[in-house]
């Protein structure tokens, strides 16, 4: 029993020894994080802006009837493509035809007043002359034939009119584009101040933007001529970003600026014109207009997930050459997409952290995942 106990107590003592021994041991290093670099990228790089835009008709039609009169027949399909001339909708001829019918008479009339008062004034001249009647009599006359002859130019233009109100019956549309919906119906009475429907033209389309009147003097400036400006407006194409965020196929140009700064706002009205040959583009559509003014040369280009923004300031993580991390504070310029330029705190070929970001600090050690080139958009 004595041995027992002994032994017990001397394998108890045992491994409290070996515990004490282990738990005396360093812990082991942990490894590097592991990140991603980017390289700092030197290349011209056009700077671009972008503004909200609206869409609208190059030329907008509203159509309204020149005469009073009730809508007999409506001749286009609504939304449907209609073509200069075309004749959209009838109103009631029968009360122009009646009135055209009326000036045509009274035109007969008149040129027969005139024939009389001419054959008056062809028989009495000679006997005027021959003083068998009153010299009164012939001066008369003469006047008769005036005022016939005034009255027969008079009924002439009414028979005009007339004509033309009958042709006003049809109410065409004087441009080539996309009719809308009918804003009356058969049967429904109309006169000159009321709207039948809209005809736009879409090919081309506008697209007009607001931008401050800084930018839009800062551009003029560089362009010293009016010329100049005018064949920079051409030279630089306008891109459309629709709504669904896809860019439109077709590039546009600068139009026209408005005559004048709205002083509210301290903004200026700019149009573009883009081709819409499929008809996609709709007036009343929103979306943004990018457009590169300038090109900024020698621009030092990092991914803008590079970049850390605290309380206004910009800082980066610069891996050197020892594979250890500087926190370095930048100043920072326009965004190119995905990419930021930098203009202070980095030289070309440097490496940023990209992904990792939060696993690093001043001084770090890291190891460095493959190397990926910043690329325009990446």
């Amino acid at each position: 029993m004595i041995h027992s106990a002994t032994r017990i107590i001397l394998l108890t003592g045992y491994f409290l020894f070996a515990l004490a021994g282990c738990g005396s041991k360093a812990k082991p290093a942990l490894p590097p994080p592991v990140v991603q670099v980017a390289t700092v990228v030197q290349q011209d790089t056009p700077i671009y802006t972008e503004w909200v835009a609206t869409l609208d008709g190059f030329v907008n039609e509203q159509i309204q009837p020149r005469v009073s009169g009730y809508i007999i027949k409506q001749n286009y399909v609504e939304g449907s493509v209609v073509s200069k001339g075309q004749v959209l909708f009838e109103i009631d001829p029968r009360p122009f035809q009646a009135a055209l019918d009326h000036a045509k008479a009274q035109l007969s009339q008149a040129e027969a007043q005139l024939g009389k008062a001419k054959l008056d004034v062809e028989r009495d001249t000679p006997l005027a002359e021959a003083q068998a009647i009153a010299r009164s009599q012939l001066d008369t006359e003469i006047q008769a034939k005036l005022a016939a002859d005034a009255q027969l130019q008079a009924a002439k233009a009414d028979v005009e009119e007339a004509r033309l109100n009958l042709e006003f019956t049809k109410v065409t549309t004087l441009i080539t584009g996309i009719a809308g919906i009918a804003q009356v119906q058969i049967g429904n009475l109309v006169g000159p101040s009321s709207v039948l429907t809209s005809v736009s033209q879409v090919d081309p389309i506008k697209v007009y933007v607001t931008v401050d009147e800084q930018t839009y003097t800062e551009f003029h400036r560089r362009f010293p001529t009016e010329e100049k400006v005018a064949e920079a407006r051409k030279r630089i194409p306008l891109q459309l970003i629709l709504s669904d965020g896809q860019v439109y196929e077709y590039p546009g140009t600068i139009s026209f600026a408005d005559r004048q700064v709205n002083p509210a706002t301290g903004a200026i009205r700019i149009a573009g014109v883009f081709p819409n040959p499929n008809n996609l583009l709709r007036p009343g559509e929103f979306g943004r207009v990018r457009l590169s003014a300038r090109t900024q040369t020698g621009a030092l280009l990092i991914p803008q997930r590079a970049v850390i923004e605290l309380q206004g300031s910009h800082q980066v993580a610069v891996v050197g050459s020892d594979n250890k991390v500087t926190i370095r504070p930048v100043t920072v310029g326009d965004r190119v997409g995905n990419l930021w330029i930098v203009t202070e705190g980095l030289k070309p070929g440097e490496r940023v952290v990209v992904e990792g970001l939060m696993k690093v600090k001043d001084g770090t050690s890291v190891k460095v995942a493959p190397v990926e080139a910043a690329k325009k958009g990446g």
